[in-house]
């Protein structure tokens, strides 16, 4: 058994060779002066079982990934599974207008046609596993690992951005030991906003804000200086995939105590692994 990690994927790739006890294949990737990219699959892994670790975003690791797969396939593999732990443009599940595509379906059937099996971690939208009609399809959840990291932090309350997203903070406070609750937003007038719990008081807590992306981290930020307000006495800022897009993580050093992320994308907050998580779905 052997896993193949991408170039966007190498933390991710290692931790979960570790957990599924797998060999780590050596891999050459670069780019060409034109910036295209070349890879090559150095270890011999003919006959083997192969695991594929490449997160789908942005759109030079889409391209990586599929070159990946190629190279994987003419080794003449046992079986190819294809980890995308974050599955770029799964915002864009529905057609909006008129003449656009359907941006995540168009990259799951590009992926699923050169795989056995696919996974991935957190989807935004869980209907675009339905699009991968032609291989297995698994969408992990992060919140055990992310419960148990929190847990060792004292953290005594875990909130979501908004009741759409409750449930999620719920499964992580079920692994703390603690108490959910969500945000509600209230515009006082344009410019002013108050994001509140709906039950419960923040006064003194350690409190977690839990998210499956942070973007931009607009709305997270907002949230950390209303509870700061409300007396908080530390607040986290955790969430699955760290995009931190247009100077995300500059809005939210100010407000938080603590900013982490997982190793579904690699970045500077990146300190939970979801390998175990990973492995247990494989395994089972």
């Amino acid at each position: 058994m052997f896993v193949v990690g991408g170039s966007a994927s190498q933390l991710l790739s290692k931790e979960l060779a570790k957990c599924l006890k797998a060999k780590l294949a050596k891999v050459e990737i670069k780019r060409f002066p034109d910036d295209e990219c070349y890879v090559r699959v150095e270890d011999d892994i003919e006959g083997e079982d192969v695991f594929l670790v490449q997160t789908a975003w942005p759109d030079k690791n889409i391209v990586e990934l599929f070159l990946l797969q190629d190279a994987i396939r003419e080794c003449e593999v046992s079986s190819l599974t294809t980890v995308c732990p974050y599955f770029g443009y799964a915002r864009q599940d529905k057609q909006f207008k008129p003449g656009e595509p359907i941006s995540a379906r168009a990259i799951a059937r590009l992926v699923q046609m050169q795989t056995d099996e696919f996974i991935t971690v957190d989807i935004h939208a869980p209907s675009v596993i339905d699009w991968f009609d032609n291989v297995s399809a698994k969408n992990v959840h992060a919140y055990p690992s992310i419960g148990r990291h929190l847990k060792g932090k004292g953290v005594e309350l875990i909130l979501s951005p908004d009741e759409g997203r409750a449930d999620n903070a719920k499964r992580v406070a079920d692994v703390v030991g603690c108490e959910a609750d969500f945000l509600v937003k209230e515009r006082f007038d344009g410019e002013t906003v108050e994001m509140t719990p709906k039950k419960l008081g923040v006064e003194g807590r350690k409190v977690a804000i839990v998210d499956d992306i942070i973007s931009t981290g607009g709305t997270i930020a907002k949230a950390a200086e209303q509870l700061r307000k409300q007396g908080a006495s530390k607040i986290f800022a955790v969430c699955t995939h760290g995009v931190f897009a247009k100077g995300g993580l500059d809005k939210l050093r100010p407000v938080c105590d603590d900013i982490c992320s997982t190793d579904t994308i690699e970045n500077p907050t990146t300190c939970i692994t979801v390998a175990p998580e990973i492995a247990r779905i494989v395994q089972d």
